[in-house]
Formats: structure tokens, sequence, C-alpha cells
């Protein structure tokens, strides 16, 4: 545990997805009932610089585009759902970092590019007028969109053999999904040109910084990918092979191979013992040392 999370960590937001998807609700009702007045709220550094500082907030409102409605419900589901397991593998604190770290990026990469704007678009900014022409940018370029995406981006990394239903038909294991994403941004880069670059790379560098640091917590040893391996192998067996006795036992909250057959299960290296933990504590325990 760093010393920031130790400091900070009782300052982290419990069930952050739900509150997320209460401001994207609540930015759907906005639509629907007046849709101009999303232009007060968007990410405007222009504006916000001019005194109108509550953009730095609002824009979180401001939902990704979908005019389904039952598209847009499965939608804000399927974000709920997986940043609720990335809250309860990574703790809250981690959880807390990650999303408003990706929403911190994006502000300054939209001040950033406000700077780029009046270096390379001189002349764009100055037929439109500074406040119409970034005010159009940021409607279209800063949203909470590649945020979703960087929670989806690490959710196939922390459980990239998680299979999901696509088209509620279709069994695919999240980590192809997330390679398929990842192309999709690659090509959006590519096409998107000026605005989506900064747009991408602001919205998606908590994932990298995140993953770069973390990736220790990550990512799995060889040694822990055989004994994975083995396990797998082992449970596919029936159950009455071992007696009714379980291989493993989370030492936290005691469920075993048998009991949830669909956790998996670690040891940490960092406990001073023999201790093992499903994949939801192996994160959010607190390390076991010998007096």
């Amino acid at each position: 545990m760093s010393w920031f999370e130790k400091k900070f960590s009782r300052y982290a937001i419990s069930n952050l997805s739900l509150m997320l998807i209460i401001c994207y609700a609540f930015g759907y009702l906005i639509e629907r009932v007046n849709v101009s007045f999303i232009n007060y709220l968007t990410l405007n550094p222009y504006l916000i610089l001019r005194g109108q500082v509550w953009r730095l907030f609002t824009w979180i409102v401001i939902p990704p585009a979908e005019s389904n409605l039952f598209f847009m419900l499965i939608m804000l589901y399927f974000y709920y759902s997986i940043g609720t397991s990335l809250e309860r593998t990574w703790g809250i604190y981690r959880y807390n970092v990650y999303i408003f770290g990706g929403m911190l990026f994006t502000i300054l990469g939209s001040f950033l590019l406000m700077g780029s704007c009046y270096i390379f678009r001189t002349d764009s900014i100055a037929y439109y007028g500074a406040a119409a022409y970034f005010q159009m940018v940021s409607l279209y370029t800063f949203s909470t969109y590649y945020i979703n995406m960087s929670i989806f981006l690490a959710y196939a990394v922390t459980f990239p053999d998680m299979v999901v239903l696509l088209m509620f038909i279709f069994p695919v294991k999240v980590k192809w999904l997330g390679i398929v994403y990842g192309a999709l941004l690659v090509f959006e880069c590519i096409q998107g040109g000026f605005y989506t670059w900064f747009a991408i790379g602001a919205s998606l560098l908590n994932f990298l910084i995140f993953f770069m640091m973390s990736r220790n917590r990550v990512h799995m040893s060889p040694k822990q990918k055989m004994r994975q391996a083995a396990f797998r192998k082992e449970v596919k067996r029936p159950a009455n092979m071992y007696g009714g006795v379980s291989k493993h036992k989370c030492a936290i909250c005691g469920r075993t191979e048998i009991t949830n057959p669909e956790l998996t299960f670690r040891f940490c290296t960092k406990c001073e013992g023999n201790y093992e933990y499903c994949q939801e504590h192996l994160f959010t325990h607190t390390h076991v040392k010998k007096q």
C-alpha cells in the first residue's frame, strides 16, 4: 500500500460506477427535455478560462451518443457491471484513481488542444470565432466515451478469460473484444486526425500509466500461469475425485473451487505464510506479516 493510498484512501468514493451511471441518466434526461442546454455543460477550455468553471465538472454528465433506449440501458448496465467488478478486484481507492485520472487527463487534453489550435488552426478560429469554434470542438471531441473505453480495456486486461455473450448469442472471451476495441481506437486515430488524437490520447493515458505502474499486480508470472493452468485442469474433474475436500480456499471469504468454480485462486507472494486468495481479494487484502 503506497503512502498516497494510506493518506487518501478514506476519501475514495464507494460504488463509483453507480455514480457515473446516475450522471449519464441525468444527461440523457437533459437531452430529451432540452438538448440545447447541453451546450452549457461541455468541456470548453476557452469558456472555462473566461469564468464558466462549472464546465470542469458538468461535462461528465454528457453521455455517449445512443439514440435507441434499449441499447442505452444495456450499455449502462454493462459498464456498471464491469466497473463494479474492477472496483471489487482493485479496491475502491485504485478504481477511484483510475477513473478520476482519466477525467483529469481529459481536461488537460482539452487545454492542450486549445493551445495547439491557436498554433495550427488560426484560420478556423478567425472564421468561426474563438468561442463558437471551441464550443464545436468540445461538443464533438471531449466526452466520457473514451473513458468508458478505458474502463472496458482495463476489464479486458484484468479478466482476459472472462466470457461475455456478444449480441446475447455468441460467447466471446473479453480479451478478444479488447483487442478489437484497441484496433478500432487505432483506426479512429488514423481516420479522425488532429482532434481525435488529443481526445483518445488524453482519455486513455490513465490506462497506459495505471497498467505500467500496476503490471505486477495485474499480470501473472510464468509460475503463476502454470499453477493456474494446473488448477483449471483439476477443477474440470468431477468433484467427488477430491472426496468433497477443496484444494483451494480464499483466506478472506472462505470460498473454494467447489463452491465457486468460476473464481481463480492465487497465493500472495507478499504475505508471510501459505495464504491463498480468490481473484476478488487478491489485491485488496491486508498482507500478513509474522511478528
